[in-house]
């Protein structure tokens, strides 16, 4: 999915959590010892960090020889940025053969509706909303198909969560636009 398709829809990811299963176990001291700008405190967190300046991302490395990854803008930067780990690892003689199963977990982005919205009404009208102005701004509408949550605020900003394709953000933004339009609350 190109970035200029969810312009079109004003939204734009801010983070792509992603795992990865490398079918082989990880010698985390080895490694930990071998390598420059990680983070492992096994006392602390039974898992490694490893940041990359490009794409900008932080990798979390498990003796398991699985892996979660954050922060990169697009599914594609997260399966470059696990690569990039998977030939840190190997160049410090970690035997990875196979091709790792790399799965989207979470999509978060964020956007703007352009349209102002009564969160007070959409609360009233709409079915599998939470609203609770004194304890957060935003309306929380859970999706089911697909399977996200939207966080929408009476500006029109919307903020997607859960989703684990940018095609679902854009389904979801569809669907609430076309909600909120047939139930005369746009």
């Amino acid at each position: 999915m190109s970035e200029s398709k969810l312009y079109k829809y004003k939204m734009t990811v801010q983070n792509v959590v992603t795992s990865a299963n490398l079918f082989n176990r990880i010698d985390l001291v080895k490694a930990a010892s071998s390598l420059d700008n990680i983070e492992y405190e096994p006392e602390q967190f039974p898992g490694m960090v490893i940041r990359l300046d490009e794409p900008k991302t932080a990798t979390l490395v498990f003796g398991s020889g699985k892996l979660v990854c954050t922060g990169a803008k697009s599914p594609e930067e997260s399966r470059r940025a696990i690569f990039k780990i998977i030939e840190i690892l190997k160049g410090y003689g970690t035997p990875i053969e196979k091709e790792p199963d790399i799965v989207v977990q979470n999509i978060v982005a964020s956007g703007d509706l352009e349209m102002k919205l009564n969160l007070d009404d959409i609360i009233l009208t709409l079915p599998n909303c939470e609203y609770e102005p004194e304890q957060f701004p935003g309306l929380i509408y859970r999706l089911k198909e697909p399977k996200v949550v939207l966080l929408l605020f009476g500006s029109g900003k919307v903020v997607c969560t859960g989703a684990k394709s940018e095609e679902d953000v854009i389904r979801a933004i569809e669907r609430v636009k076309k909600s909120l339009i047939d139930e005369g609350l746009a």
